[in-house]
């Protein structure tokens, strides 16, 4: 039909379809420009992740290396350890070391957030644990607060490290000690085979931390044992998502072998492990276990 001054419909339909199929390629072009810039972001972000997880590794593989594998001997006492990395967070750490005054040694168990936090925790536990006043024998909370003091001004309002540190002294078997965070400490009376936590109530050391103005005191009697973990172990999840906890931590130190060291710590990540069901640690897991041996002599204080 032909409509006089203008387009038939059958032309006005032509260029409309041709319209919409230049509409078409040009959408088709942009998207093919999309899809490319999208895969140059995807190699982009996976050389990155890649990246990040070498570093990790990295970073988890010095720290593991930097963990203690041998400790002094200590006359008196006995010591099992186990350190289980996580590849998914990172920060533990834990040693056993002799003063000057070698009647006086020093047991510290940390957990930081992340690989970061570790890393500065970590180099200024070295250097406590080395040279300064943990081997001098002060305190443990005078310890506490040199090291938040060479913490602080590295520290961003999310950083933070959970941390048990002890001084033993052998003339009278007493242990001072702090706890800051969710570091894990627990006392059985041989005598009484009660078990009972030890805490100092003292938030984890970060950005705000104020040390306590005094460290508390234990008596230790012969065949008393301690069992000291980080939140790795109460934090350990089933498939189902429910946390170890505190209660099957102390369950399991009760059920555990009555003599042994080394038996009560396999003992302890044994039902650790039974609970999770082989999944992967979502932290690391770190786990400590003293014993006074039965024949001790209680030195006069010098």
């Amino acid at each position: 039909m032909w409509r006089m001054g203008g387009k038939s419909d059958d032309q006005n339909l032509r260029e409309r379809v041709a319209e919409l199929e230049q509409e078409v390629k040009e959408r088709q072009a942009d998207l093919k420009r999309f899809r490319e810039e999208l895969g140059k972001a995807n190699q982009r972000l996976e050389k990155l992740i890649a990246q990040l997880h070498t570093e990790l590794k990295l970073a988890h593989v010095i720290q593991k290396a930097l963990v203690p594998t041998e400790f002094p001997h200590i006359a008196g006492f006995e010591f099992s350890t186990k350190f289980v990395p996580s590849s998914v967070s990172g920060g533990d750490y834990f040693d056993i070391f002799e003063h000057d005054d070698r009647f006086r040694f020093g047991i510290i168990v940390s957990s930081a957030s992340g690989h970061a936090m570790s890393a500065l925790l970590l180099g200024v536990l070295l250097k406590m644990t080395g040279q300064i006043e943990a081997r001098r024998g002060s305190d443990p909370h005078v310890v506490l607060q040199e090291m938040n003091q060479q913490l602080d001004q590295s520290l961003t309002p999310e950083d933070q490290a959970d941390i048990f540190y002890s001084l033993v002294d052998r003339r009278n078997f007493e242990m001072r000690y702090v706890r800051a965070g969710n570091t894990i400490a627990l006392h059985q009376n041989f005598s009484t085979g009660e078990v009972r936590a030890l805490d100092s109530s003292v938030g984890p050391l970060g950005s705000g931390f104020q040390a306590p103005a005094q460290s508390s005191s234990l008596f230790l009697n012969p065949r008393d044992r301690l069992v000291l973990c980080t939140r790795g172990v109460i934090e350990a999840r089933s498939p189902e998502g429910e946390p170890y906890g505190m209660e099957r931590v102390t369950r399991s130190f009760l059920t555990g072998p009555k003599r042994g060291v080394h038996e009560l710590r396999n003992h302890i990540l044994f039902e650790v492990q039974k609970f999770s069901k082989g999944l992967e640690p979502i932290r690391d897991q770190t786990l400590v276990v003293t014993e006074v041996k039965d024949k001790v002599i209680k030195l006069a204080k010098s």
